[in-house]
């Protein structure tokens, strides 16, 4: 294996290593994954992702498999201790601009199971479970990793172009970089509890429930087929081992559940953590997903931000490797990526301000004020940070997905490239290539696509993010120039 070198190694083959491996895949780079663990976790663990993740799925081409085991989640209500509604996170029923439902609950073996089997239809794609990196040796133009194979002890190495580290909160390649974290300063202990029903209970409803009760703050999820999700927070003089056995469990759960209706699944204890790390890249290592950031759960982005590290970073790994960018482009990841994750950071850990409210004060204040008007919310919509876009009123901001007269989605015609959106005659003087799709807006719902952005031409990078607009041939030239999309771009 040392005699190999691949384009990137990939440390961790969870839900965001997984899923920025099968987008290298996509195009045509080499990858080596190495996950120390030999199997899928089995027991639930993330439960929630968006339509701009589905939308991820899409490009992958596992959307359509994974549909039958979702659930379309309406959304969540914040009650207080008296059932009174505080706050109404309630989520469309209906396909949304990235056409797919704004939310869906699902269960992470699942989906993992989805991205493997995508991944290992790819022959360029080398994954090494049960192999743990323990070092890594920094070159000029390239890394090399030492590695365990645990099944034998046996030490071997790795080399490759670049490597990332999906490998979780205690991330090796985040150390071994030197990244600091910044502590948003949120951290509570909770108690989370996988349920089967045994029965079915439309009772409990679809909607998720934020128990906003300062006698104990709790969570119900409605989970994926049979599987209900309870999380209740640990208050002083609970015992953190006591309270995961069955005796102490089934008594929290009375009010919902007794063991007549549901077999327990899972009971976690876990500290809900809220960092963002400082330096996402050093030279040719990089991190993603919880090496990179870390959010309590209470807007059910944590998996989320893992999967747009993934699609942030694939495209611009593989323009970099392939010739067409040059390195810097990478320094672009953090600047984009940093201030987006931290913003749905910061908003969780406020709406866990407001769950996690135990003091009789602060609690009679929040449902004095917040009952009698509650709020509608609304998930954040943020702009990458600066980086490889033009930045102004659409630059750096997810683009919808049109869907097409034929009924595609615009993403399955345009493929892992960039994509031009424009005018008929504006799209006339750029060429489709393996690089670029050119979509002219001849059809209503391209038109009405540019007809919302107020433009004649938008060019969308490979992970659907506007990397800038145009109003003429002039500025499309140069637009297209500066990502490297035509001749003048080699000038």
């Amino acid at each position: 294996m040392s005699e190999d070198l691949y384009d990137v190694a990939v440390v961790g083959l969870g839900p965001a290593g997984a899923t920025l491996a099968n987008l290298l895949a996509l195009r045509g780079l080499s990858v080596l994954v190495i996950e120390r663990e030999a199997d899928i976790y089995r027991l639930p663990r993330a439960i929630h992702f968006d339509g701009e993740c589905m939308r991820v799925f899409q490009s992958i081409g596992i959307a359509e498999a994974l549909l039958p085991r979702l659930f379309v989640s309406p959304g969540m209500k914040f009650v207080d201790a008296a059932g009174r509604v505080l706050i109404d996170y309630t989520r469309s029923q209906l396909p949304g601009p990235h056409a797919w439902h704004p939310s869906y609950r699902f269960h992470q073996p699942e989906l993992e199971t989805a991205l493997r089997a995508r991944l290992a239809g790819h022959q360029r794609v080398s994954v090494k479970l049960r192999h743990e990196v323990y070092a890594v040796d920094e070159h000029d133009d390239h890394v090399e990793l030492r590695l365990e194979d645990m099944r034998c002890g046996r030490l071997l190495r790795a080399k490759a172009r670049y490597a990332v580290g999906c490998d979780g909160a205690r991330s090796l390649l985040r150390r071994l970089m030197d990244s600091q974290l910044d502590d948003l300063q949120a951290h509570e202990r909770w108690l989370v509890l996988d349920v089967l029903l045994k029965r079915e209970r439309p009772d409990l409803g679809d909607h998720s429930i934020q128990y906003c009760d300062p006698r104990r703050p709790a969570t119900y999820v409605r989970g994926a087929g049979e599987r209900r999700r309870f999380e209740l927070m640990l208050m002083p003089g609970d015992d953190a081992a006591a309270i995961t056995r069955p005796e102490a469990v089934w008594p929290l759960l009375e009010r919902w559940l007794t063991p007549a209706d549901a077999e327990l699944e899972r009971p976690a204890v876990y500290t809900f953590h809220s960092v963002v790390a400082r330096g996402w890249r050093r030279g040719r290592l990089l991190i993603a997903g919880d090496a990179a950031h870390q959010t309590p759960p209470f807007m059910g982005q944590g998996m989320c931000a893992g999967i747009r590290d993934a699609a942030n970073l694939a495209w611009k790994l593989a323009d970099v490797i392939g010739g067409h960018a040059p390195d810097s482009l990478l320094d672009s990841y953090e600047s984009e990526r940093a201030p987006h994750a931290r913003e749905f950071i910061e908003t969780a850990v406020r709406l866990g301000g407001i769950i996690q409210a135990t003091d009789p004060v602060v609690v009679r204040e929040r449902d004095a004020q917040m009952a009698s008007n509650p709020q509608v919310f609304t998930t954040p919509q943020p702009a990458l940070g600066p980086g490889a876009h033009d930045g102004g009123v659409f630059g750096g901001r997810i683009a919808a997905q049109p869907v097409l007269a034929d009924g595609r989605r615009a993403d399955d015609r345009i493929g892992p490239r960039f994509a031009l959106i424009a005018a008929p005659s504006l799209a006339a003087q750029a060429l489709d290539s393996e690089r670029l799709a050119v979509l002219p807006a001849a059809e209503p719902a391209l038109r009405e696509w540019l007809a919302a952005l107020g433009t004649e031409a938008a060019l969308l990078r490979p992970d659907r993010y506007v990397a800038g607009v145009a109003d003429s041939a002039e500025a499309l030239d140069a637009l297209l120039a500066r990502h490297r999309l035509q001749e003048a771009a080699w000038a």
